[in-house]
């Protein structure tokens, strides 16, 4: 079976060999502690990999973000960086009044400018399921450019600027799902971080009112186009995995370990498939071995029937040993006790 198969089996319930593996390593693993990475990717071939693609160049962007300091990315948003290959914060927003909102163009020459002409053969090469990773994160987006305590603010005033800026935001990344739905990728992924630790951060209803209809015009682009739909978000969104699921996400990477797992499984299993992942906050940076086994074990108790629905993926942080990460894996390919 190839990766291909095996992932779309997963995603379709239809009995893959086993669970696909799609392993997260951050830049700072890539820079600092390439041989351990190669090595733990060669013991435990990933079965979802990316195109070949590039995107337009923006003139707004200086700066390393793998090094400490402060650089500017392509938004002109400046972040700082505090530790070598770790994502960094945005201290300023550029977007603090009204005559900034107004006279701030989006950054479209990233879209005018992307050569995806070789995706297609990168995706006919490859046996792996080719997943690329969408710019869309409208909430986020509007937090980097506007503050997150000014845009909570801004959301539940309803402030005029803010919304037009998310709608101008919606036309940028609806454009580029529209470039992604006309290629050969068998999916694509978007993101924004919806989560507390213990609940989502605005309340359902304004979600359900302002960012849902959102996603579910991405999900239908590429959904008509025959293409799977992937979705990621930090912190404890149970109360809108229904949501998700009604507007056609395929699979969703969240913080299970901030939910009730358990939970999840008996409402969504089955309906959705569970893009991992394995406690990023305690167990992988502070566990032991034994404990990462256990946390596998737990997951696949609640939400691996042997059917599919489920992907073996977990995040590489910087500090983590490589034994846990390894240890995620050996316990997604042991045999599973009832």
């Amino acid at each position: 079976m190839t990766s291909r198969e095996r992932v779309t089996r997963a995603l379709r319930f239809q009995t893959p060999d086993r669970a696909p593996r799609n392993l997260w390593a951050l830049p700072g693993v890539g820079h600092s502690r390439r041989e351990e990475l190669h090595a733990l990717a060669t013991r435990f071939p990933g079965d979802v990999g990316g195109p070949q693609y590039t995107l337009g160049k923006s003139g707004r962007s200086r700066g390393d973000c793998l090094s400490v300091g402060e650089y500017v990315d392509e938004w002109g948003v400046v972040w700082t960086t505090g530790e070598p290959g770790v994502a960094g914060e945005v201290k300023h927003a550029i977007l603090a009044d009204d005559a900034a909102m107004a006279s701030y163009r989006l950054p479209w020459e990233l879209l005018d400018g992307a050569d995806l002409s070789r995706v297609d053969e990168s995706c006919a090469k490859s046996d792996t399921f080719i997943l690329p990773g969408a710019q869309a994160r409208p909430f986020e987006r509007l937090q980097f450019l506007r503050g997150t305590e000014q845009l909570l603010v801004d959301l539940a005033y309803g402030t005029p600027g803010v919304l037009r800026l998310l709608g101008q935001l919606h036309e940028f990344f609806v454009r580029e799902m529209e470039m992604w739905a006309k290629t050969a990728v068998d999916a694509v992924s978007f993101m924004d971080d919806w989560g507390s630790q213990t609940a989502l951060l605005i309340s359902p209803a304004m979600w359900r009112e302002l960012f849902k209809p959102l996603y579910a015009e991405y999900c239908r682009i590429l959904r008509r186009a025959g293409k799977f739909v992937f979705f990621h978000s930090d912190g404890h969104i149970a109360a809108i995995y229904p949501d998700l699921i009604e507007i056609g996400v395929d699979a969703v990477n969240s913080q299970l370990f901030c939910m009730d797992i358990e939970g999840l499984a008996a409402k969504y299993r089955g309906k959705i498939t569970f893009w991992g992942e394995i406690d990023r906050q305690r167990l992988l940076p502070f566990g032991t071995v034994a404990e990462v086994k256990a946390a596998v074990h737990r997951v696949r108790r609640a939400l691996d029937d042997g059917r599919g629905g489920v992907i073996a993926q977990c995040e590489w942080g910087i500090r983590d040993p490589a034994e846990n990460v390894a240890a995620v894996f050996e316990a997604w390919d042991e045999p599973m006790g009832r």
